[in-house]
């Protein structure tokens, strides 16, 4: 599961023949890539093969960086043909790249190796004759491939939404159709990209790219729906999945997310709990949405949240944006906050609450004597005017840190 990124569907027997067929015309190596530059088919070699072709084949797909660099050209965004320049420092030699579009669509990339040949217009002909015949065999797959997608986004959204009759009409389908099983461990997986400055529609193919090797592997059998900037997997798991599991699975996502998406976007997962039957999805579907928001509010998450590790945050985070807001910080808390004193006594709370008032743990981790420590605790409670030995104001004051943590961060990821 470490390398589940960047491998695209093959084409079918027409692309590869139209493939073959220009490369052999030109007798020059030719690929078509799928618009994240994944290999969809290729040609043979013709003596001109570079090294990242080369990793290519034997992989099956290309390496992160010179995928990232082909789209950091705004390859993806051509209108017309365009040459690709090469790069020596990861073995590519310049391409003549041509998008493949059709109504709007940008359906792959005909990439043509240049080296100290010139194109002539003969050739050049070629080409253009051969990307209008690909958009043609493309576009028809594409609205094939359409309808099944549109159906399983459908049965997706009814299946996790609010409506019980839906809820139990998309069950029933998708069980007596064979697409998935009923249980025995079902998780929802919940992603969402933002501030991206891509071609339209660049995002909702980058989450289709990342999370399909999710759908079907040894591990589980999966139910995708991407719509826009926000996709949810549905996974049914024969056996249940370790929390590492799933971390690792969302930290691959993320990773193809960087590769497929312009630096400037930010990627945040939320992992909702695990239920025990498909028709329970809609829960871990719930708890997912509550796991992006903490994604979302809580740097040190790194973009990837999972419910069953959330304790006190997955209470916290249900209330609406609206609520969750500075009122809700208790007055004591405020006046430390608002104390001259409050970085140092705001970190000896934070860190005397997490280990449990344990004078020692704390002391330990703060580096400092316990007299010193004692002599904290106790500016704390007389700013505060709360017993740190009282149960109930120990929990109201962490709660109002944990408070505190998430309007740090608004969701602005």
């Amino acid at each position: 599961m470490t390398r589940l990124i960047q491998r695209a569907r093959p084409g079918g027997e027409a692309l590869q023949a139209l493939v073959d067929g220009l490369a052999e015309e030109l007798g020059r190596s030719v690929v078509l890539d799928d618009p994240l530059v994944r290999m969809i088919c290729t040609s043979r070699h013709f003596g001109d093969e570079d090294g990242v072709r080369v990793r290519t084949l034997l992989q099956g797909i290309a390496d992160d960086e010179a995928i990232r660099y082909v789209l950091s050209q705004g390859v993806a965004r051509w209108t017309r043909p365009g040459v690709l320049p090469g790069r020596d420092d990861l073995g590519l030699l310049p391409r003549y790249c041509v998008p493949i579009r059709e109504r709007g669509y940008l359906l792959g990339i005909l990439m043509v190796v240049v080296t100290d040949r010139e194109l002539t217009s003969e050739q050049l002909a070629a080409i253009d004759r051969t990307a209008r015949a690909l958009a043609a065999e493309m576009y028809a797959q594409r609205l094939a491939a359409d309808v099944d997608e549109e159906e399983s986004r459908r049965l997706v959204a009814q299946l996790v939404g609010s409506d019980t009759t839906l809820r139990c009409t998309a069950h029933e389908r998708l069980v007596d159709d064979g697409l998935l099983p009923a249980g025995p461990h079902v998780v929802v997986t919940v992603v969402a990209v933002s501030g991206h400055r891509d071609a339209p529609g660049r995002a909702e193919v980058a989450l289709c790219a990342a999370l399909d090797p999710f759908r079907q592997n040894r591990a589980a059998l999966g139910l995708l729906a991407v719509e826009q900037d926000r996709a949810a997997l549905v996974q049914v798991f024969d056996r249940e999945p370790t929390e590492d599991d799933l971390e690792l699975q969302c930290r691959t996502v993320a990773r193809s997310l960087r590769t497929f998406l312009d630096p400037g976007t930010a990627a945040v997962i939320g992992v909702g709990g695990r239920r025990g039957r498909l028709d329970e999805a809609w829960i871990s579907y719930d708890q997912a949405r509550v796991a992006l928001r903490a994604a979302r509010r809580l740097p040190r998450l790194a973009g990837i949240a999972d419910w069953e590790r959330l304790g006190e945050y997955a209470v916290l985070l249900q209330l609406p944006d609206s609520a969750l807001n500075s009122a809700l910080l208790p007055k004591p808390l405020r006046r430390l906050l608002d104390h001259g004193a409050n970085a140092k006594l705001e970190e000896t709370l934070r860190c005397f609450l997490e280990n449990a008032g344990s004078v020692p743990r704390t002391a330990e981790q703060l580096e400092v004597h316990r007299t010193s420590l004692y002599y904290r605790l106790r500016q704390i409670q007389e700013i505060t005017g709360l017993d740190l030995d009282n149960g109930g104001h120990r929990l109201a004051l962490h709660t109002g840190l944990r408070v505190l943590e998430l309007l740090q961060h608004p969701q602005d990821r």
